[in-house]
């Protein structure tokens, strides 16, 4: 009995790091990209309803991430028909020129405390930007889960045009929120 309690007393107290795996295999139905932005003053949400994204994941070798999300524009629920389709548009996201937006990792570092910052560069409208994503990460089980926002200012990509370009009535200001579930890889 002495045995067993010591060596699940050991196994207690190993760092969590020797459990560490890849996490590659994204979960759809268990993640979500959504957006918060002001109108008129008045706080609005949304969310996309269709995304990919490839990643490789391992919390002990950060020199390997790597991360690829793309979002399909015409995906965007506003939470309205009519909005999702002037957002559709030429003067918003013209997602007839421009389906996806793009997210590509170059680079991942721990901060410390389960969070981490993901430098990369961010494509939309055929406009680029480098950026740092920050995010959380706790592993549960076989899944692992990534949690973060970041803010996206409209007038850098060219969403919101003639009309929309001022920031009176739809604020520059758009926070990207998403969670990301993935697998360990087989």
């Amino acid at each position: 009995m002495k045995p067993t309690f010591l060596a699940l007393t050991l196994a207690a107290t190993l760092p969590w790091s020797a459990y560490a795996a890849e996490y590659r295999q994204i979960q759809a139905d268990q993640s979500a990209i959504t957006f918060v932005y002001q109108q008129m003053g008045v706080a609005m949400e949304g969310k996309f309803r269709r995304f990919t994204a490839q990643l490789q994941f391992d919390p002990e070798r950060l020199e390997s991430a790597q991360a690829t999300v793309e979002v399909d524009l015409a995906s965007i629920d506003t939470g309205s028909a009519d909005g999702d389709q002037e957002v559709a548009g030429k003067t918003w996201f013209d997602t007839s020129a421009f389906p996806t937006a793009r997210f590509v990792a170059s680079r991942v570092k721990a901060l410390g405390d389960h969070r981490y910052e993901a430098t990369g560069q961010l494509t939309i409208k055929g406009k680029t930007q480098d950026i740092v994503v920050p995010a959380t990460f706790a592993a549960q089980g076989q899944s692992g889960v990534f949690d973060g926002r970041f803010t996206l200012r409209r007038a850098d990509f060219a969403i919101g045009q003639g009309p929309w370009a001022a920031f009176d009535v739809v604020a520059n200001d758009v926070q990207i929120q998403f969670r990301l579930t993935a697998r360990t890889g087989e």
